[in-house]
């Protein structure tokens, strides 16, 4: 908005849609009134309702001093919000409106004065009958006054805009119209273009929007593809072959509507000069004035007015995305100032200068946390460089090095090179040896506060998710100590929820209630996997050491790592982890997959064989200890027993029930000891892939079970005897033949010492009429079990108890920390920072700190 008077013939006020008002007024000229039939609920801050909040009472004048200070506390909230914000008070004396003019200032809106001038005596009358008011007429007759002298002085206070209200009827009329800023295009979805600094060089910018897909005429005039916008990013002049070449074509795609542009620095600069202001004619500006001398005049004035009106930088896509020329903070999107024009030109600066006399700019992007992607230039750099959901887009192209395009939402990166190297640049503009990213250069330590506190994380799947304080904090302890680098740490499995009660005599756990819970979701075919007793393990493996740090950022020569549920490596020997992660590679590229997936890692989610290599420990103190324990009391308890009953005792029913324990217990260590094997070498692992998660580009959430599963068998096929294919079938829910030919295969498994199967939908991702679908039930085996509830839990006393155990806690918790973990998954395949996939990664960490039953 401009200075000066904004209110129209017919008593419509335009205001800007963010911006701060100042009520000014005497007492009684109506400004609360006015206010609450203009403003929105909670718009309006009152004086007069924070002295009634701090003193109870509105008129207690002793408050005043209380009552602004938590009025322009929360005046600060609502600005940092950007919402707009209007201050109810008289507002008469100069203090009182330079402390809003700085508040505005402090948060880059624009200050608004809307005064009330009304008539002396109305308001003395209006006074008179408000006998509730602790202060003489004369008061109002002195804020009159002030009033009066302050009108000529408002805009030289800094009010960038003012309205007068002189009358009852202006009073009356008024309405209030809401203006979107001039860099609020919320409403343009794109899909755009974003095209980085061209500085003159119009033979690549024609190179580069044809390959983009328009077709440019030799009039320079310029046809895009269906629905798509060019965003020229700045800096279009100076240093280039064709100054107005550029200019030309640029100006003609924003006149048609088929672009947008923000301005450069040099293009600001070449105003100024075209202007006849005094500048510095360096940098490649003596080259565009030259060049433009054999324009007409006519032109050279459509470049100064086209660059002059040319907008600081624009909100697009909902907010989503931001495109400025040297960047923008988070803090400073979508507001107007100065002091935001100045940073979308030039960033910030520390106020020193490098070894080439050029100054240092303070890196914003490393410490950016915003959630809009804001695309820019202004630096040459010899990669366009994503940091932090910034992404640098000056490839140097006048320097001889390329003009590079932005594509989105897409996200593609393309370029064209330059033709020849047109100015030399200042800093050298080197191609980096280091395969390591921006990105990954700033995501060697996280932030503790990115990480702890109650965390509520965003999921594509599921909403929102809540992680407690305490919960965050349990997770920091788990990882922090005793987690692999968390480079490697980009997804953490979820729990399980095993299926509901069966009534079934003798069974705690039956496949017909895990179909028919996916039956009543609206599933029809599911795929049933034998669960392998072993440990969980996610795998991560890159193609070899250089992909390994092209993609994660390591530096070790690893080329993966594998570890547990909880972060944890899974091989404390790590020559072992070595071979185990050789031969997964070797397997890749034996089996094709490597090519057919077009990607240089991959990351897995597997159950590596026996239990006992994991488990050893707790076999030996929980199960072992029972098992001995038995071995050593029950031989002689029925010894005794049995002379006891020879003897002619009354002691047969406790005979029987010793017999009956001692029998149970003799199944509980069989039904352990079958999971136990010695692990002297890597010969004695099994690895059991089920889940090919993510790989460059994707996270195959899109792929069926029945792909994960056919597509992780080929890694058997290449080395069976390391990886072994995880058997399955496929059932159709409305097949009551297949539902049983099912239930028989699951009593095959069990009856032979299985763990039982997995019940998962076919589909990866299913919602059904009540939202997310578990994404698998766990159906465990009834000598299993045993190992799990104790020796006894199959006596009928026992089994009628563990049926009233209760599923919803694990069922909500399965579902939520599934969302977090493919949540995580998608933001590494985005290249999103480290700090945003391990706010995933804490939160399943965080969420398994949550007390439940362990046995489910």
């Amino acid at each position: 908005m401009t200075q000066g008077e904004a209110r129209t013939g017919n008593g419509t006020i335009n205001l800007p849609e963010l911006c701060l008002v100042a009520l000014i007024g005497a007492s009684s000229s109506g400004k609360t009134t006015l206010a609450h039939r203009l403003f929105r609920p909670g718009e309006v801050l009152s004086s007069d309702a924070f002295r009634l909040l701090v003193a109870g009472d509105e008129n207690a004048l002793d408050a005043s001093n209380d009552a602004f200070d938590s009025l322009y506390h929360v005046a600060r909230k609502r600005l940092a919000r950007g919402l707009l914000t209007v201050i109810d008070a008289t507002n008469v004396q100069p203090d009182a409106r330079r402390r809003i003019v700085e508040l505005a200032k402090e948060f880059d809106v624009l200050p608004v004065a809307l005064v009330l001038d009304l008539p002396e005596e109305l308001l003395l009358a209006r006074h008179r009958a408000r006998p509730d008011r602790p202060f003489a007429a004369r008061v109002v007759s002195q804020q009159m006054g002030s009033l009066r002298r302050s009108l000529r002085k408002l805009q030289a206070e800094g009010f960038r805009q003012m309205t007068v209200l002189n009358s009852e009827d202006q009073v009356a009329a008024a309405q209030v119209t809401r203006m979107p800023l001039y860099n609020n295009l919320r409403h343009e979805h794109g899909p755009f273009d974003f095209i980085g600094d061209v500085h003159g060089c119009l033979d690549e910018l024609r190179d580069l929007l044809t390959k983009l897909g328009y077709a440019v005429r030799d009039d320079l005039s310029v046809i895009p593809p269906e629905g798509r916008k060019a965003v020229f990013v700045g800096d279009l002049v100076d240093r280039g072959p064709d100054t107005p070449g550029v200019l030309r074509l640029v100006m003609g795609m924003v006149q048609n509507g088929t672009a947008l542009c923000v301005p450069g620095n040099h293009d600001i600069k070449l105003v100024k000069a075209l202007r006849g202001r005094k500048v510095s004619v360096t940098h490649g500006l003596d080259r565009s004035l030259e060049q433009l001398e054999a324009e007409s005049p006519e032109f050279r004035q459509q470049v100064t007015d086209f660059l002059e009106g040319l907008v600081s930088h624009y909100v697009l896509d909902d907010g989503q995305v931001v495109v400025a020329h040297a960047g923008m903070k988070e803090t400073y999107q979508g507001r107007a100032s100065g002091r935001v024009r100045e940073f979308a030109l030039y960033g910030e600066t520390t106020g020193e200068t490098d070894e080439f006399g050029l100054p240092v700019r303070w890196n914003w992007a490393a410490e950016y946390r915003g959630a809009a992607t804001v695309v820019y230039g202004h630096t040459p750099v010899p990669e366009p460089q994503w940091l932090n959901r910034t992404v640098d887009i000056d490839t140097g192209c006048v320097f001889g090095g390329r003009l590079t395009a932005l594509r989105y939402p897409e996200r593609d990166l393309v370029s064209v090179p330059a033709r020849q190297v047109y100015a030399e640049p200042v800093r050298p503009l080197q191609r980096p040896s280091d395969p390591q990213s921006a990105q990954q250069a700033h995501d060697e330590v996280l932030d503790l506060a990115d990480v702890t506190g109650k965390r509520l994380i965003a999921t594509r799947l599921r909403g929102n998710i809540t992680v407690r304080e305490d919960q965050s904090g349990a997770a920091l302890e788990t990882l922090s100590r005793f987690a692999v680098d968390p480079r490697w740490l980009v997804y953490l499995p979820p729990t399980m929820s095993p299926s509901e009660t069966s009534a079934r005599e003798g069974y705690l756990e039956y496949p017909t209630e895990a179909f028919e819970h996916y039956r009543r979701a609206g599933v029809e075919r599911v795929v049933c996997e034998e669960k392998h007793m072993g440990s969980r393990a996610v795998l991560v493996v890159a193609r070899d050491a250089g992909a390994a740090r092209a993609r994660f950022g390591v530096e070790d020569g690893r080329v993966g790592r594998i570890y547990t549920r909880t972060g944890r490596a899974f091989f404390g020997d790590e020559a072992m982890e070595a071979e185990v992660l050789a031969r997964l590679g070797g397997a890749f590229e034996t089996s094709g997959l490597w090519n057919e997936l077009n990607s240089d890692w991959a990351v897995l989610d597997a159950e590596i064989l026996p239990w006992s290599f994991k488990a050893d420990e707790l076999i030996r103190r929980q199960y072992a200890a029972v098992g001995s324990a038995a071995s050593a009391t029950f031989p002689a308890e029925l010894k005794a027993l049995e002379a006891a009953v020879a003897r002619g005792l009354p002691l047969g029913d406790l005979l029987e029930r010793t017999q009956e324990r001692a029998a149970l217990t003799g199944a509980y260590v069989d039904a352990y000891r079958q999971y136990v094997r010695r692990v002297s070498s890597i010969a004695d692992v099994r690895v059991a892939p089920f889940h090919l998660l993510a790989s460059e580009g994707h996270v195959h959430t899109d792929q069926d079970h029945l792909w994960h599963l056919n597509s992780l068998a080929r890694l058997a096929g290449a080395d069976p005897d390391l990886f072994m294919a995880t058997a399955h079938r496929e059932v159709d829910l409305n097949d009551a033949a297949n539902v049983t030919a099912a239930e028989d295969w699951w009593l095959a498994l069990t009856g032979q010492g299985g763990e039982g199967m997995v019940v998962k939908p076919l589909s990866f991702v299913v919602r059904g009429r009540k939202g997310l679908v578990q994404p698998a039930i766990k159906v465990r085996g009834r000598e299993y079990l045993r190992i799990i509830y104790g020796p006894e839990y199959t006596l009928p006393e026992n089994l009628t108890r563990l049926r009233q155990r209760g599923l919803s806690g694990k069922r909500t918790l399965a579902l939520r920390e599934f969302a977090l973990g493919l949540e995580g998954l998608e933001r590494f395949v985005e290249g999103e920072p480290l700090r945003r996939l391990h706010e995933c990664v804490f939160g399943v960490s965080a969420l398994e700190s949550e007390v439940l039953d362990p046995r489910l």
